[in-house]
């Protein structure tokens, strides 16, 4: 039996130790099926991956049930995963000046034709919200071996009915439940700086639109006419046009550079800065925006942190560990083939995705500590990438030997008095 398909097994395994037995058994068939591929030639459908994968009705049966009425929930498995992922101790964590990036972020798996379902996400290919199943994920950056890979700390779900606004505070309320103190909430420009003091965020490092603007939390000089400045003067961070006419950038506090790949990025600065809404006061949450201009790109980044007596590249480095949060919804969509999925019940709506989160981040963990799999002889420079683990995995049979812990089995349970087939679910006339 091939190495990576022993190591696979053995993470699946570590995740459902805590379900309990049967459930687990079920839950394993799932995930390798999963991370197999089965799903994708399928186009998402539950039946026929695990029918290409030549398990039989019963145990279909056994794992769909599971699936939809299972005593599990996505987040006690995360709780499993990071355990294991401890214990082998081949994961790093990335820091930048003794912090640590904590990536969150909403994904949506499109179910356009759900009918009922109330839950949108915005698609940036049409422009417009569309019908989803809707998650915020929270993931820890991390590397193995120099390679940046995420661990998938939490999935949060987005009710059908509750707003983006509402899921937002929810999602940054879990967010902070599991901040640690040497832990900085990166995000993007989805979520707002006022967002993060109602949640009383701490500490933050997030993106701004290149149209953003800001005021000093000092009051300008009183020019003896009118009523006297309640707002600090405003800050532009870039230069900007309107109505043809341009606006210029306001003077950074200071200009500095620094050299990152090779580049020379050029940093302005402002410090003591509040939100544009807010009157000056002593008591009033500060941040800084840093401005970061790289010959690579037209459009310089704009950041703003809460983050005090920094280097000026830290806020850069930091947000660069944010793309990892992009990496668990991309395996679990294209690379196992869940961007289609035929489950109506509203539970299994949300759990078949949950699965997918989960098995994606097993497969790109697992494709990080092992050895460069080979799609073929032509490929003499592999790279370790979860698809060129799932291609392996593909070619292999589900490895029922290795499963020595006998917590992991079918369960045993007296059956023998139930009613089968139709008389099991057969509706009874009510008596008058």
């Amino acid at each position: 039996m091939s190495t990576a398909v022993e190591l696979t097994v053995q993470a699946i395994s570590a995740v459902v130790q805590t379900v309990p037995i049967g459930t687990n058994l079920a839950l394993v068939h799932i995930l390798w099926v999963m991370m197999s591929g089965a799903f994708l030639p399928g186009r998402g459908a539950f039946f026929t991956a695990f029918d290409a994968k030549g398990f039989d009705k019963q145990v279909v049966r056994r794992s769909w049930a599971a699936l939809r009425h299972g005593a599990w929930t996505s987040n006690e498995l995360l709780d499993n995963w990071q355990i294991y992922v401890a214990s082998e101790n081949h994961w790093r964590v990335r820091r930048h000046e003794r912090y640590q990036a904590v990536s969150v972020d909403m994904t949506g798996f499109w179910r356009p034709h759900l009918k009922g379902w109330a839950g949108k996400h915005f698609h940036s290919l049409v422009q417009k919200a569309l019908p989803a199943v809707v998650f915020g994920v929270i993931v820890v950056a991390g590397e193995v071996k120099s390679k940046r890979i995420p661990l998938l700390r939490r999935i949060v779900r987005c009710e059908p009915r509750v707003e983006k606004v509402d899921f937002r505070r929810q999602l940054l309320k879990e967010a902070k439940a599991h901040l640690l103190p040497d832990q900085v909430l990166v995000i993007d420009a989805e979520f707002e700086i006022s967002e993060l003091h109602e949640g009383e965020i701490e500490r933050f490092v997030v993106r701004m639109a290149a149209n953003s603007t800001a005021r000093r939390n000092q009051l300008p000089v009183y020019k003896g006419k009118g009523c006297k400045p309640k707002y600090g003067e405003i800050v532009r961070p870039l230069l900007r046009k309107f109505k043809g006419k341009k606006i210029a950038a306001s003077q950074p506090d200071h200009e500095s550079k620094f050299t990152h790949d090779g580049r020379e990025i050029v940093v302005h600065a402002w410090h003591h800065l509040v939100l544009a809404q807010t009157y000056v006061s002593a008591d009033a949450a500060t941040f800084s925006i840093y401005a970061y201009h790289d010959p690579l790109y037209k459009q310089a980044l704009v950041l703003a942190t809460d983050l005090g007596k920094i280097k000026v590249e830290t806020p850069y480095h930091i947000y660069r560990d944010r793309w990892p949060v992009e990496q668990p919804p991309l395996a679990a969509k294209q690379m196992i083939g869940l961007h289609r999925q035929f489950v109506f019940a509203s539970d299994s709506c949300f759990r078949l995705p949950e699965l997918s989160l989960i098995a994606g981040a097993i497969l790109t963990y697992a494709a990080a500590v092992m050895p460069p799999v080979p799609s073929g002889f032509w490929d003499r420079t592999p790279q370790a990438t979860p698809g060129r683990l799932r291609r392996l995995l593909d070619k292999a049979d589900f490895p029922t030997f290795l499963f020595d812990d006998p917590q992991i089995r079918k369960k045993d349970s007296v059956t023998a008095h139930l009613p089968k087939g139709i008389e099991a679910h057969r509706r009874l006339k009510r008596a008058a």
